[in-house]
């Protein structure tokens, strides 16, 4: 699956449970909120007032250390 910044919280965390650790360290804390399951990271960024960039960065960087 490609992981992009209009992918779905739900889509990202049906691929991977992991991007949960990481959007709670990004300061993103309502990785389980009903509500969060159908905004794009983008949106759910904007909501939290974090760079979306960053995050995105982030969970490109922890999936890629899965392939190694």
């Amino acid at each position: 699956m490609e992981i992009t910044k209009k992918t779905t919280m739900g889509e990202m965390l049906d691929y991977d449970r992991g991007i949960a650790y990481v959007l709670m360290q990004s300061g993103m804390h309502c990785v389980g909120c009903p509500s969060s399951i159908h905004e794009s990271l983008e949106d759910a960024c904007a909501v939290h007032g974090l760079d979306v960039d960053e995050v995105f960065a982030s969970i490109q960087e922890y999936l890629n250390s899965k392939k190694a």
